[in-house]
């Protein structure tokens, strides 16, 4: 959680109860999981309102897509899920062949 391990989860709490107090930090720990809970409830209202706008191909959009580190790791990384056809690779007697020297190339000057 966070990279914090639990000697400094140990530490945080101690001195959360010399800096708060213990009559007070009951109260600032229910403050802090209110405050938590209402920015967990606006993170999703705005997930949802971003796939709502984007439209319906966008719908299983997720904000860690958006991450660079994630995308290269979903898209580049990944095995591609692509059926491709079974098809014999070229060998190179089906490439063309070079041209004779002093021979010009093919032109068509309508494609141009």
């Amino acid at each position: 959680m966070f990279g914090i391990g639990p000697l400094e989860l140990v530490v945080i709490a101690i001195v959360a109860i010399l800096v708060f107090g213990p009559d007070r930090l009951p109260e600032f720990a229910r403050t802090a999981g209110r405050l938590l809970r209402q920015v967990r409830g606006m993170v999703s209202n705005a997930q949802n309102d971003l796939r709502n706008e984007l439209g319906p191909e966008f719908a299983d959009l997720e904000l860690q897509d958006l991450n660079p580190r994630n995308f290269v790791r979903k898209h580049l990384l990944e095995g591609s899920d692509d059926d491709y056809d079974d098809k014999p690779v070229a060998n190179f007697a089906d490439t063309p062949q070079r041209l004779p020297a002093g021979q010009k190339p093919p032109y068509d000057p309508e494609s141009t």
